[in-house]
């Protein structure tokens, strides 16, 4: 649940947020530009995206593996021109994005409050009718979509294929939407997502993500009628991925068993250390790829205890992310999910180059065959704390790793800098090392290697890393 920026533990505005953090920014944009001297862009995938023969991940149209790099522009078709819209997913693509994970198919409520009607930018409304009881948005008719609208919404997805981008639309959040589906039917509902199956089954970049904070889940008829609009998606898009947010602050979709059958995706959520909610996801049955869905942002500050998006604190989300059993993450940002005032000033922040690290470090390593080291067989010794749910992202030293299941590679993030013992014999050959700067995306070799792969070997990390924070990532290559 997004519910605002906190600094020392008192809310500030908007305004004044911008202030205090214009200065800072203009330097992080400078550092950007240096971090993304070279395109981070690849080749499009062949989509539509499906299920791996394992079921762990998904692969393109050419069964090539998909890492999905994630931003969360949930307020797009209320807030931005399509012109605005192609710049911004032109940027996104620079930087190394592939899925837009979510964009909100209609905006209104507590997410957008100052949007009263769902309509965009210009005006267009969703719906062109109302049920009995009220004119508002909550009681638009379900069976009168506005064709005006989806129009607008079929050239953002168009525009956003021709940047080489998977979309996951959300059909009706249900933050701000649920009121609408229970002032319709479960009829009604059915029939709107057969209307959004049939219209978009069409595009191959889009998938579907249902929910979003969708606490209520728990309530039977709150599910059924959120269920009944995926349902009526595949009922005409049987194909399409589909996936589904609950409850803040930790849940994984899988969490509902009702849900299981509608989708293809484990999403996950939470705003703890990520490997927790992971690993649960990874263990849950049947198997499926899981992903981080949704967890602290760039900007913003929230949780139970409260935690704040810096730079560490995101790249601890990311690194635990994909040595827990990952195919990804969706990013987040506080100014671009909403498209607050300043987003375009904010788009290009320290947290997006350190995503696009992530991504080229693990694309360069076969991330898709990584398993989770849940009983700490390979790396022995120098795990630190694992934590609680109450435990801050920021205050975490976790250790995190995970291995080829053919001993190929060893891949261990230390939050902070300890020596930590590595099970050798976990290697399929002698292996030589090396420490990967997460700040900058620099590897420095382990002198000695290549290391016999018998007994066990302790590495310690060179110091601090290029912020001068002292997370490392250490990688075993035993490949050749």
């Amino acid at each position: 649940m997004r519910t605002g920026i906190v600094l020392n533990n008192s809310k500030v505005t908007l305004a004044a947020f911008v202030a205090l953090t214009l200065p800072l920014f203009a330097g992080l944009a400078a550092q950007t530009s240096l971090v993304l001297a070279k395109d981070s862009r690849a080749s499009a995938p062949a989509y539509p995206l499906k299920l791996s023969a394992n079921h762990r991940y998904l692969v393109d149209q050419n069964d090539v593996p998909f890492l999905i790099v994630g931003d969360t522009p949930q307020g797009l078709m209320s807030r931005l021109t399509e012109e605005e819209a192609d710049s911004y997913f032109a940027d996104r693509q620079a930087h190394g994005f592939n899925t837009m994970g979510w964009i909100d198919v209609v905006c209104a409520g507590r997410d957008f409050p100052e949007n009263k009607d769902g309509s965009t930018v210009d005006g267009i409304h969703p719906f062109t009718g109302y049920v009995p009881g009220g004119a508002d948005y909550t009681h638009y008719d379900l069976g009168k979509p506005n064709d005006a609208y989806f129009i607008r919404l079929d050239h953002v997805v168009t525009l956003a294929a021709k940047h080489g981008i998977f979309v996951f639309l959300d059909p009706m959040e249900t933050v701000g939407w649920l009121s609408t589906l229970r002032n319709n039917s479960l009829t009604a509902a059915y029939g709107y997502g057969q209307y959004l199956g049939n219209r978009y089954k069409r595009f191959p970049n889009v998938g579907w993500m249902n929910g979003n904070d969708f606490v209520s889940w728990n309530d039977p008829k709150d599910d059924a009628l959120v269920q009944a609009v995926a349902k009526g998606i595949k009922s005409v898009a049987p194909e399409q991925l589909q996936s589904v947010e609950l409850n803040y602050e930790t849940s994984s979709s899988f969490d509902d068993p009702t849900w299981v059958p509608l989708i293809s995706l484990n999403g996950t959520y939470t705003y703890s250390q990520t490997y927790m909610q992971m690993l649960h996801s990874y263990n849950q049955t049947p198997v499926a790829p899981v992903y981080l869905l949704e967890a602290h942002y760039d900007l913003e500050n929230v949780g139970h205890p409260p935690d704040y998006g810096t730079l560490p604190t995101l790249r601890r989300e990311e690194y635990w992310t994909m040595l827990s059993g990952g195919t990804g993450q969706f990013y987040g940002n506080f100014y671009t999910w909403s498209f607050s005032p300043g987003w375009k000033y904010y788009i290009d922040t320290a947290g997006v180059a350190q995503l696009t690290i992530w991504k080229d470090f693990f694309s360069s390593l076969p991330w898709y065959e990584l398993v989770p080291d849940q009983d700490h067989s390979v790396v022995t010794a120098g795990l630190g704390t694992y934590g609680t749910f109450q435990t801050r992202v920021s205050n975490s030293d976790f250790c995190t790793a995970a291995k080829t299941a053919d001993g190929s590679f060893v891949v261990a993030y230390m939050p902070t800098a300890r020596t930590i013992t590595v099970n050798m014999a976990a290697l399929k050959a002698p292996a030589n090392a090396k420490w990967f700067d997460p700040a900058r995306g620099i590897y420095t070799s382990v002198a000695g290697g290549p290391f016999a792969n018998t007994g066990t070997r302790q590495f310690t990390p060179p110091g601090n890393n290029s912020d001068g924070d002292s997370d490392w990532i250490l990688i075993l290559d035993a490949s050749r």
